[in-house]
Parts: C-alpha cells; structure tokens; sequence
C-alpha cells in the first residue's frame, strides 16, 4: 500500500491493482499534463495536473464502494477504472481534444487501445481484473461505471474541489464527503437518497459559477485558441501526426511547436502569454441563429465553415488571416441537472425538482460568447470587420474591450493581463 500526501484529501492510500498502475508509463504520463490546460495563463497557481485528479477521482471512488458495501472484483474495476480514467487525454488536457479526434477519430474517453495492451493489461491481468471490463468502466457502462463516469460521479466531485482549490477560486466548494455518503442505488440508477435536492443543487451551483470564472473565462479561451491554432499548423504541415500528437504531454508539444516554423509565431506567444485580445465578445442574442448555415443552428458550427469565416473576416480588415480567430462556444448544457434524487420515496430527476436548476440553466444561456480575437494593435479593425461579416447586432457586442456591452460581470473575475 502507498500513502499519498494531496493537497485536497489530505493522506490517501492506495493499494490493490491501483498502486500496482501508478508507476506504469501512461499513469505517470498525467504528471505532465496540467488539469486545466492554458488556465494557468489567467490563475497562476492553476499548475495541478492529471495525475492528482487521478488520485483524487481513486480516493471518491473508494470512499463511495465503501459506503456503498461494494469489495471484491467488482470494486477492484472499479478502483482500476478511477485510475486510468484520463490517460487517454491528449497534451493540454480538452484543449486539443476537438483537433485530435478531427485527425484519429478518438476522444479522450477512447482508451482501449491503452488499457487492453501492455504495460497496462498485464498489470490488470496479474490482479485478476479483466482489460476489457475496465475500458468500459470508463466510458460509463454498466452500473459501477456511474460512479467513474455518470451524472453523480466521482471525477466530477473531484476536479471541481481541485479547481476551486488551485485557482483560489471559491465557487467549486462542494461537500464530497456528503455526496458520497448519500449515494445509493435504485434499480441500477446511481442516485442521491432522501433529503439531498440541496445536495446535487450545490454540485450544479458550483459547476454554473466556475464556468465563467474558470473555465470559459475570456483569457483561457484565447489562449485555448490560439494553442488550437498552433497545433493545426503544426499537424497540417507535417510537424507530427494525429496519432503522435494526442500522445504527448504538455512539454512535448509546446516545444514541439516552438520548433516548426508555422506554429512558432503563436507558440512563442503562448510560452511568453503575450496574448490576443477580444476584438468581439458578443451574447447568444446578439448572433443571428443562421449565421453560420441557415439549415444548421448557431452551435458547434464545422471547422471549414469557422475557417472561412475568419478569411471573411480578416479580408474585410486587411489583415492577415493567421490574425483573426473565431470561437463560438458549445451549446449550452448541464448534464448533472438530470441528476436523480430520492424525494418522498420516489426518484426525481434533479431538473424537475429544483427551481434553482432552471434558472441555472438559463443563467448558462446567459453566459454563452461568441469570440473574435486578434492581436492588440489589430482588435479595432477586426472587429468592426466582423461586425459587418458576421452581422452582429452591435448594442450588447463588446468591441476592441472598450464598449461595456452586457456582458457578465463574472467573465472579469480574473482580469489579469485583460
């Protein structure tokens, strides 16, 4: 058994097939790929990293099988599986994921060909647990796999007290302890017990509130895009492949692509976080729905159509098309809100239930941005072209960062090098 000091758990101690799995390569691979990728840009102490939230998500996991009276084979896969759930994660953690999966067809999730193969099968295989069982673990199958991967899970109980703590941010305050005390089963769904609407409310309170201060904060999505843009070139020029690419950690790749010519320029902005500005910052309403496709919505446009809209762009300002970045944000989304909960003896989804989840959830709508950046002296330009390109309906559109517009003031939480 190994007793690991962690920063959020205090003493955790590991032991079965999980310490069997630390030292092997792709575990320890997670040393070196920050949790929370270009955040650190914004939160200098945000340096944490994959392998802690590894142990962290190991430790939930096997608080939860306790009191959940699970042992045996069963919570040994389950133990494996909090293990292993990131290794499939690409430099940068989700930073790159999209560029990845355009390139090899695999998201982060897609770890079979890491875990059903040597060093990581043997290990499983002297242990008696099964490689196969393991992958599917992961990806949230079967009823154990809730734990890893589900609504109520455990890696999501984990990286929000991890995030809050290493940005000193304190909306990620959750109590784990609770959560995981109160988790049950009923007839194969992982649920909250009686009395806990407030409980799965404050894991979704917490989620909502470090969306904009942490997560899509303005400053990380710049620099999440220009490091998307860096990495293209650097794929699309024959730098490295797909396949070399989403098995590199962070050091690998930033050097990597401050070493080839078409990525240099951005990567040494990067390195030096000298920056691109918001030339646009504008709000779900502000954007026709058919702006990018009339038959398609405004959400999770193609790369192609993205790509020809910053040509546009940059056409229109004279400027250079490696100067304009566009980046539109997902659709909104809060899966934990169907979070089941146990109210008077019936399972309730949490949406249903809750007030406060509904109006979460159009406060998230609230939040959504659409993004057009480009380097300081350029941003005035840029952005009254895209302006006109993209039709943007100017009163609640931040230009230049100089219009108030209406956007959240939780967006400026960390203003650092605004």
């Amino acid at each position: 058994m190994h007793t690991v000091k962690d920063s959020v758990h205090d003493h955790i101690e590991v032991e079965g097939v999980a310490a069997a799995l630390l030292d092997t390569p792709p575990v320890q691979r997670l040393r070196r790929i920050k949790q929370l990728g270009t955040v650190s840009l914004v939160y200098p102490s945000a340096n944490h990293t994959r392998f802690e939230h590894s142990l962290g998500v190991y430790h939930l996991a096997s608080r939860a099988l306790s009191h959940l009276g699970i042992d045996g084979p069963r919570a040994e896969r389950v133990r494996a599986a909090a293990i292993l759930h990131d290794i499939g994660h690409g430099p940068y953690s989700h930073n790159v994921e999209d560029l990845i999966h355009r390139r090899t067809g695999k998201y982060h999730d897609d770890v079979a060909g890491l875990v059903e193969s040597d060093p990581i099968a043997s290990v499983l295989e002297s242990h008696d647990v099964a490689p196969g069982r393991v992958t599917d673990m992961i990806t949230g199958e079967g009823e154990l796999g809730q734990l890893v991967a589900g609504e109520l899970d455990v890696d999501r109980m984990d990286y929000l007290v991890r995030d809050a703590h290493h940005t000193g941010v304190p909306y990620g305050t959750i109590d784990t302890g609770r959560l995981v005390r109160e988790l049950a089963f009923v007839d194969g769904q992982l649920v909250l017990g009686e009395g806990n609407v407030q409980t799965a409310e404050s894991l979704l309170l917490a989620r909502a509130l470090m969306n904009p201060t942490v997560y899509s904060h303005h400053v990380a999505r710049i620099s999440k895009a220009m490091l998307r843009r860096a990495s293209e070139a650097l794929l699309e020029t024959g730098g490295v492949t797909g396949a070399r690419l989403r098995r590199m950690d962070d050091y690998e790749l930033l050097v990597a692509l401050r070493e080839h010519d078409d990525s240099a320029p951005l990567a040494d902005r990067l390195a030096d976080r000298d920056l691109y500005k918001r030339a646009v910052w504008a709000e779900l309403n502000d954007v026709a729905d058919d702006v990018f496709d009339p038959d398609e919505p405004l959400f999770d446009p193609d790369h192609d159509t993205v790509r020809g809209f910053e040509r546009d762009i940059a056409a229109d300002a004279d400027v250079d098309p490696s100067e304009v970045v566009l980046d539109v944000q997902g659709q909104p989304s809060m899966r934990e809100s169907t979070t089941g909960v146990v109210v008077n003896g019936d399972v309730r989804r949490l949406d249903e239930q809750s007030t406060l989840v509904r109006a979460l959830q159009m406060a998230q709508r609230e939040q959504w941005r659409l993004g057009v950046y480009a380097p300081d002296d350029l941003t005035e330009p840029v952005g009254r072209a895209a302006e006109r390109v993209l039709g943007l309906d100017t009163e609640g559109v931040l230009i230049n960062e100089t219009t108030t517009g209406r956007y959240a003031s939780l967006d400026d939480y960390a203003d650092y090098n605004e």
